[in-house]
């Protein structure tokens, strides 16, 4: 292994401990995930009721559109992960890409933030659809190149002797996702309110580059490892690495069909949510905060989950990887059953309304409390695919294509929502409204992710999985 310029250790030391790097990756990646999901949290409200030109007009998008924006925004968030891991594999290494695609993470959160400057400022520049398209494009560059490199990076502290912390730092690891979710989700909708759209795209911003702040201060603890070079391709497209990528690639197939429902929960959802009576336990909740139960509930899920759950299913079968993310395929299932359901009850009561030509003020809205129940169900879905396929992938990684096979991974999620933007955009009519609408357009995901259950199965039932991990510093593998 060639040898690191400025000195960094790059392998890990033969010890059961936990690695000295993980806090400041952990306490990055909370940082980090309160900027995406506080700006994702109300970019489809922010689309559809407060955008405006600069001459100060109101330039609203149909939710129809907004749904479109909102999917390809993600999608692109979870492609550009590719380049991320070649670049982190091959010329890179996996701290300085993540260091440098974090400052034009930065720069995408200033240009949404621009988008709420005095109307002199936008007239002489960019319309705020222009800024907002600018933001969002340098959001998902950042945001997307950065993630495989995240999760591959806590991968490289472990070597085999502490080998058994391995599933429990990428349960914090994903606890800090939801940690950080959690806060932002309620935060960022209350500024958006209250003080603006500059302030909401802003502090997500700040938060961004505290996050960077806290990684650069953790690069004397981290491990190194170097970039591969001019051999990483003929490597990874050898016929080891080849062979990795073709067991992986009919699993993360499947699993974009997840992504396309669990994705939902930042369009649809919200926009279901509209039409729900959403005071729930004495608050008035706005409907881009009802998104805050998910990640709540994952704070108190993988303690659940990992102490009680996993082991006494083990007490009765070997509850694998590939077991588990068919169970969060089933689940899913039922979480979008459950929101078609609430749908129904909203479109009779819309019926009802104008069939007997009466206002706003006597409708009966069904409470949110469905959607919430939905919330329980796919969140339970999120922890059972979501974090087991973050260490199942690294695990199923040869060492010298780590990043790029988390980003294979993480291109599932593009796919998911490219469907869901696909879906969206040949289903609309001349006015840009979706022409499949109201239950039936939760029934046909409803439907797509029961034929994805089934599929998976001789999946699990046919994978062969191999297992890698880095070399340790003693030579041990």
């Amino acid at each position: 292994m060639a040898a690191d310029p400025h000195h960094y250790r790059t392998q890990p030391a033969a010890t059961s401990a936990m690695p000295p790097g993980i806090p400041y990756i952990v306490g990055n990646e909370a940082a980090e995930r309160f900027s995406f999901y506080g700006m994702k949290t109300i970019l489809v409200v922010f689309m559809t009721q407060y955008l405006i030109s600069s001459s100060g007009r109101p330039d609203f998008m149909t939710e129809t559109e907004a749904r479109e924006w909102m999917h390809l925004f993600v999608a692109s968030a979870y492609f550009f992960p590719i380049l991320g891991g070649i670049l982190a594999d091959a010329f890179l290494g996996k701290y300085l890409t993540i260091l440098l695609l974090s400052v034009v993470y930065c720069l995408g959160h200033l240009c949404l933030a621009l988008m709420d400057m005095p109307e002199p400022f936008l007239a002489a520049t960019l319309e705020p659809r222009g800024w907002l398209l600018a933001g969002l494009a340098l959001v998902a560059v950042g945001s997307g190149g950065i993630k495989p490199c995240v999760s591959a990076h806590v991968g490289d502290q472990f070597g085999r002797s502490n080998r058994h912390l391995l599933e429990q730092v990428f349960g914090w690891f994903y606890f800090a996702i939801n940690f950080g979710s959690f806060f932002s989700t309620l935060l960022t909708p209350w500024l958006l309110a209250h003080v603006g759209a500059g302030w909401a795209f802003g502090v997500p911003g700040i938060l961004m580059a505290i996050a960077t702040l806290v990684f650069w201060l953790g690069r004397n603890r981290f491990v190194h490892v170097p970039p591969r070079g001019a051999g990483y391709f003929a490597e990874t497209f050898g016929p080891e690495g080849l062979s990795a990528i073709g067991r992986l690639v009919p699993l993360y197939l499947l699993v974009a069909v997840f992504w396309s429902l669990y994705d939902q929960t930042g369009g649809a959802w919200v926009q279901q949510a509209q039409r729900m009576d959403r005071r729930f336990f004495g608050v008035d909740w706005l409907e881009s905060q009802i998104q805050a139960i998910n990640p709540l509930l994952v704070l108190a899920f993988i303690p659940l989950f990992g102490a009680v759950i996993y082991p006494t299913v083990g007490r009765f079968l070997d509850f694998t990887p590939l077991r588990r993310i068919l169970v969060g395929f089933g689940l899913a299932v039922a979480a979008f059953a459950i929101s078609a359901t609430a749908q129904q009850l909203i479109d009779a009561e819309s019926t009802r309304l104008a069939a007997a030509d009466l206002g706003p003020e006597a409708a009966r809205w069904p409470s949110v409390g469905w959607q919430l129940l939905a919330y329980v169900v796919i969140t339970a879905a999120e922890v059972l695919v979501s974090i087991t396929c973050l260490e199942f992938s690294y695990t199923q990684a040869p060492p010298q294509m780590k990043s790029l096979v988390m980003s294979l991974y993480l291109l599932s999620v593009s796919l998911g929502n490219l469907f869901t933007a696909a879906v969206n955009i040949l289903t609309r009519d001349a006015a840009g409204n979706s022409t499949l609408t109201g239950a039936s357009y939760y029934w046909f995901f409803t439907g797509c992710m029961t034929l994805a259950t089934l599929l998976l199965i001789p999946v699990v039932w046919g994978f062969k999985p191999r297992e890698y991990l880095q070399q340790e510093a003693d030579g041990t593998p």
